[in-house]
């Protein structure tokens, strides 16, 4: 007779095909009236926060205004951009959301795992828009001022600068991601942290690569983005290698209390 206990397998929860289908809905919805009260409350505002956006370039700019080649571009574009900030100051709880869907599909482990990578990944989306608005900016706009012939007024349209802008926002929050990234290829044993550190010289080129396509074509903002990303990917070594142990020793620990 063994004197060892056996303690119950943990189950996962399981639900039918509309089971998840409804539940997939709930958390769109959630997210979608998240954004909505956002952005009403923000909508009086609209001018302001297009005020605040538009420093950086206000500042260099001949005369310090834009134009508006539009009829309708000086109500539209206010509120075009105060939804997408709307839609960034929500960003917390469209992730949670997220996070919410998947979480009954993990494990105990793998829940205390994967919760820190999302509170991660909402500081390091926020911090690539701040990387984006105070340092980005002001150097991209003043070079791009800089070499505009003499006999060319430049006064940015206030609808194609707000084009600009939003990519530039995605770009930087997108690719302030990459520690995460990193972390989840390593946790799926997709790879491991030894690869990765011998893959820096071409992640360094890749990086590059990828700042040619999601910024405007001139060096300074493919290398404001390019250099970041490499730095944030040795972060994500060190984070893959520190979850790597932690997870080992969880599995340590579970074998020992078997």
């Amino acid at each position: 007779m063994s004197t060892e206990t056996d303690k119950p397998k943990e189950e996962l929860a399981e639900g039918t095909l509309l089971s998840h289908l409804i539940e997939l809905r709930t958390r769109l919805v959630r997210i979608f009236v998240a954004v909505i009260v956002v952005f009403i409350v923000l909508v009086p505002f609209a001018n302001q926060i297009f005020e605040i956006a538009a420093q950086p370039i206000v500042s260099v700019v001949p005369g310090g205004q834009l134009i508006s080649v539009q009829p309708a571009a000086p109500l539209l574009t206010p509120l075009k951009l105060t939804f997408f900030a709307a839609l960034f100051i929500a960003m917390p709880v469209v992730l949670y959301q997220v996070w919410a869907f998947v979480a009954p599909g993990l494990y105990r482990k793998e829940k205390h795992f994967a919760f820190p990578l999302l509170a991660s990944s909402i500081l390091l989306f926020y911090a690539g828009i701040a990387f984006a608005y105070f340092v980005v900016f002001d150097l991209v706009f003043g070079f791009f001022v800089s070499v505009t012939p003499d006999i060319v007024q430049n006064q940015p349209d206030i609808s194609a600068f707000l084009d600009f802008i939003i990519k530039i926002f995605l770009a930087f929050g997108i690719a302030f991601e990459v520690p995460i990234a990193t972390v989840l290829i390593v946790w799926t044993g997709l790879t491991t942290p030894k690869k990765l550190t011998k893959a820096r010289p071409y992640v360094f080129l890749m990086a590059f690569v990828v700042g040619m396509f999601l910024t405007p074509p001139d060096i300074i903002s493919q290398t404001l983005l390019a250099v970041p990303v490499y730095l944030l990917y040795e972060l994500g070594i060190i984070m893959s290698r520190f979850f790597t142990k932690k997870r080992a020793k969880d599995d340590e620990e579970a074998v020992a209390t078997e």
